[in-house]
């Protein structure tokens, strides 16, 4: 069976892992998905992240961050979905709590947050709202 959305899929494994207090997280990986991860890591949402395997059998883990027995991060939602796409200026990309959280933004320059697509003058397609 095909896997119609991977990116929503790694971000309800990462929110359910989370809501059961697991330590870390498994899943296929890909390098979307590596990039994803990359750019929460930096943010310090996420622990390690590293890739198992080789192939078509690449496992992406994941380690989990917690703060004082809760979760770093509160709020993990795809905004755009496989059926609706949604992309935005330079002008017109998301703030998460004033700037609190991030917003993850596919531009033509690779993988980045809202802050560092202001920076940069570029918009492009919001993937995922993180808080």
């Amino acid at each position: 069976m095909s896997m119609t959305d991977p990116i929503a899929d790694m971000l309800v494994r990462i929110k359910n892992a989370l809501a059961v207090g697991k330590p870390a997280v498994s899943m296929p990986a890909s390098r979307l998905k590596l990039a994803i991860a990359n750019v929460l890591r930096s943010e310090g949402y996420l622990g390690d992240v590293r890739i198992s395997g080789e192939g078509a059998k690449a496992r992406l883990e994941i380690a989990l961050k917690y703060y004082e027995g809760k979760p770093v991060i509160e709020r993990l939602e795809r905004v755009s979905k496989s059926s609706l796409r949604q992309y935005r200026g330079k002008d017109e990309l998301p703030k998460i709590l004033a700037g609190l959280g991030v917003a993850i933004i596919s531009t033509s320059q690779g993988l980045m947050t809202d802050r560092q697509a202001r920076a940069a003058g570029v918009g492009g397609e919001v993937l995922c709202l993180v808080a």
